[in-house]
């Protein structure tokens, strides 16, 4: 019976290898096709590491036009003083900085909705603020839309972090998040977007609504993609791995933002979140070994080793290094634990808010504290 159990995590696992060695020899299509594009940049505050990823997109080789537009809402916010530094340094670019008035649920997409009001041209990227991009970014992400039947392109993004917890949070993410979204690419699944990076046509944003239908959902990311997918577009996994900052500082930190995207995903795909304990391997190779089938677990965790070795290190080519993927089981078992917190609960925390979100990931109720004042939205 146990051999039974196991054979499901580790075809799972295999599987997710063989779609890490397919993407190892994917190469974007090239055809010179670079349409003028807006990237759209919501920021709150600025991490060490900002300025770096800002000015990689002003270090762009792209054979069309292109915009940056930075939305922040208060005129003190942190980053203010970056942003001028990059605008002034590159004078010949169309930099932006624009004071955001709309408050809505999700506060990120608030920001998105004034920055799209300001946008000029046909393709529209966005993108977080700490993503850091290769030169050859932009023209890899825009290259897909020139096929009709792609109406969003997302990509893979490696993670590094401020701490070792924010290090140890990272891994999951190159050795687990990575594959998973790639194992979806691999069987056909053509309905994914991931917030690194989201590039779709004006023209198909504007037959969705634009912004305000996803303005009150924490997803929005998720949201966007199943939108434009529901036009009968495909999403598109392009070829760039860009980088990012995870800011946990400790490992409660980590806990609340991996808890956040639990519940999250619950909200999103309710089925195939209770699914995944199937692709829990460590898990399953812990319970084999302590039935005492050693052979078998040992055996199952070593294909997991090697999924995360061939992930990491070959795929996102990230900076985590060999001596931390040691830590895998052991970040194994922390997802599942998180899993366990996911099954149960409406309330997440982001930044500085506490929200409570509804059975389809709609946010409810935010409420900011700082220092002895508060405020609430509340989401009829």
């Amino acid at each position: 019976m146990m051999m039974y159990i196991l054979a499901v995590p580790a075809a799972y696992q295999i599987l997710a290898i063989l779609a890490s060695l397919r993407r190892l020899f994917f190469r974007e299509r090239l055809t010179g096709y670079a349409p003028a594009v807006s990237f759209l940049k919501p920021v709150r505050g600025a991490d060490p590491y900002f300025y770096e990823a800002i000015e990689s997109h002003a270090q762009l080789n792209y054979a069309g036009e292109f915009e940056i537009l930075f939305g922040v809402m208060s005129p003190n916010d942190t980053a203010i003083p970056y942003i001028q530094r990059l605008i002034a340094a590159y004078p010949n670019h169309r930099i932006r900085l624009v004071q955001i008035h709309t408050v809505r649920p999700n506060g990120k997409v608030g920001a998105l909705i004034d920055l799209y009001r300001e946008a000029s041209h046909p393709v529209i990227v966005i993108n977080d603020s700490d993503i850091k991009v290769m030169p050859d970014y932009l023209t890899k992400i825009v290259a897909p839309l020139e096929n009709p039947q792609i109406g969003l392109v997302t990509c893979l993004y490696r993670a590094a972090g401020a701490s070792f917890a924010g290090w140890f949070e990272g891994l999951g993410v190159d050795t687990d998040f990575a594959p998973s979204t790639l194992v979806a690419q691999f069987v056909g699944v053509d309905e994914f977007a991931l917030g690194s990076t989201l590039a779709m046509r004006r023209q198909d944003l504007d037959r969705i609504g634009g912004l305000e239908p996803i303005s009150s959902y924490i997803a929005d990311d998720y949201q966007l993609g199943h939108r434009i997918h529901q036009l009968g577009l495909k999403c598109h996994l392009a070829e760039p791995t860009v980088d990012t900052h995870l800011g946990a500082e400790t490992f409660r930190d980590a806990w609340q933002h991996q808890v956040r995207w639990a519940r999250t995903i619950r909200a999103c795909r309710g089925g195939g979140y209770m699914g995944l304990p199937a692709t829990f391997a460590t898990l399953w190779a812990v319970v084999a070994m302590l039935a005492g089938n050693v052979t078998a677990g040992l055996a199952l965790l070593g294909v997991r080793m090697l999924l995360a070795l061939i992930s990491s290190v070959f795929v996102l080519k990230a900076r985590t290094g060999l001596p931390m993927l040691l830590l895998v089981p052991l970040r194994d078992l922390f997802a599942v634990a998180v899993w366990i917190a996911g099954i149960a609960g409406h309330r997440v925390y982001w930044r500085d808010f506490a929200m409570s979100l509804d059975g389809e990931g709609r946010i409810v109720q935010s409420i900011h504290s700082g220092g002895t004042s508060s405020a609430t939205i509340r989401q009829p």
